[in-house]
C-alpha cells in the first residue's frame, strides 16, 4: 500500500479531536415539554422512558431540570382542560401553554418555543377545522383556508404571554404567512417563527400522540402532512415557507429524512432544525432494554448523524441525557 495515503495517521487520540468534522452541543439541542392542565402530578409516559406529563404548577421544576443540565430552549406542548370541534383552548388567555409560558419567563432565563397547532385541542384531533362531512369522508379532512386564522390568533396568544419564538407544526398550506401576518399586526415583527416546513406523514409519531393525547379520532394526517416517498416536494414546501418569512427551517422526523435535511441545508440559507421525534427515542430505548444497543452510544451517535447531515438546532427528547454527557 502505497504510504502516503494512510487516513489512519489522524486517528490517534492525540490528533483525533483537533480534525473532527462535526461537533456537538448542549446548546444545539431543544428540549420537549409537555404541560397538563388535566393533572395535578407528574404523570409518566409509558412510551417514552424518562419523560412525563407534568403540571402547570410544575412547569417551571421541570425547565429548570432541563437547564441544569446545559440545554437552555424548550419547546411547549399542552394538554388542555378539556376540547372542542374548533379547538378553542389553544388560543384561550388562561390556556395551559399561556399560563405555563407566563411562568417560566417569570422564574428562569429559558429560552420557550411554543408548538403553534390545533391537534391537542380539537376534539377530533386533526390539526385544524374540518370540512362539511370530513367525518363520514374520508378523502376530505381539514379546512385549509378556514383553519389560518385560527393558527394566527394561537401564534398571538403565545407572543402576549411571552413566548420567545413560535412553532407551526401542521403543514397548512400558507400558515407561516399567517401568522407572520398576525404577529406583525399585534406588534410582535421581532419574534421569530420556526416552521415544520417540511413534515411527512409518519410512522414514527406514535409515542407522542400518547405523550400529547393528539391522536386524530378518525383517519389520518396523509392529506395534508407529506408522503414519505416525495423528496422534491419538500423543496418545494420549503421554499413557501422562505417566501412568507419562515426564520427557521424543520424538517421532521430527522433520521429517516437525513437525505431531506441535507437537501435543506444545501438549498435554503436559513438556520435548519431537526425533529428526533419520539418513535425514534422510543425505538433506541427498546432496544436498550433488551441489552442490545447502549442507549447513552447510540443516542449520542443518532444527534450526531443529524447535525452532520444539516441541522444546527435538534429538538429531541434525548436532550437532557445527551447534555450530560457532553
Amino acid at each position: 500500500m502505497s504510504q502516503t495515503q494512510r487516513p489512519r495517521r489522524l486517528r490517534s487520540d492525540g490528533v483525533r479531536s483537533l480534525v473532527r468534522e462535526t461537533e456537538l452541543s448542549a446548546s444545539d439541542l431543544i428540549a420537549p415539554v409537555f404541560v397538563d392542565a388535566t393533572t395535578e402530578t407528574r404523570q409518566s409516559i409509558p412510551s417514552m422512558p424518562g419523560h412525563e406529563r407534568v403540571p402547570v404548577a410544575e412547569a417551571v421544576a421541570r425547565v429548570e431540570e432541563i437547564r441544569e443540565t446545559g440545554v437552555e430552549a424548550v419547546i411547549l406542548f399542552g394538554v388542555p382542560e378539556s376540547k372542542d370541534r374548533e379547538g378553542s383552548r389553544a388560543w384561550a388567555e388562561d390556556g395551559v401553554v399561556q399560563r405555563a409560558i407566563r411562568e417560566i419567563t417569570a422564574a428562569t432565563d429559558a429560552y420557550v418555543i411554543t408548538d403553534v397547532c390545533l391537534c391537542e385541542y380539537t376534539e377530533h384531533g386533526h390539526c385544524g377545522l374540518l370540512e362539511d362531512g370530513a367525518r363520514a369522508d374520508p378523502t376530505q379532512t381539514v379546512d385549509n383556508d378556514a383553519t389560518l386564522p385560527l393558527l394566527s390568533k394561537i401564534a398571538v396568544s403565545h407572543a402576549e404571554a411571552g413566548a420567545d419564538m413560535v412553532a407551526p407544526s401542521g403543514m397548512i398550506d400558507g400558515m407561516v404567512g399567517a401568522i407572520r401576518e398576525g404577529l406583525d399586526g399585534a406588534g410582535y415583527e421581532h419574534l421569530p417563527v420556526l416552521s415544520y416546513a417540511a413534515k411527512y406523514e409518519s410512522s414514527f409519531y406514535g409515542p407522542f400522540r400518547d405523550a400529547a393525547d393528539g391522536a386524530p379520532a378518525f383517519g389520518d394526517r396523509r392529506h395534508y402532512q407529506m408522503d414519505p416517498a416525495n423528496a422534491r416536494e419538500a423543496g418545494r414546501e420549503v421554499a413557501l415557507d422562505v417566501e412568507q418569512g419562515a426564520d427557521v427551517l424543520m424538517v421532521k422526523p430527522a433520521l429517516p429524512y437525513l437525505d431531506i435535511l441535507s437537501k435543506v441545508r444545501r438549498e435554503f440559507d436559513r438556520p435548519v432544525a431537526a425533529y428526533n421525534v419520539s418513535g425514534e427515542y422510543a425505538m433506541l430505548h427498546a432496544a436498550a432494554e433488551k441489552g442490545w444497543l447502549d442507549l447513552e452510544a447510540v443516542a449520542y451517535e443518532s444527534l450526531l448523524s443529524i447535525k452532520r447531515a444539516g441541522a444546527d438546532l435538534i429538538l429531541t427528547y434525548f436532550a437532557e441525557d445527551v447534555a450530560d454527557r457532553l
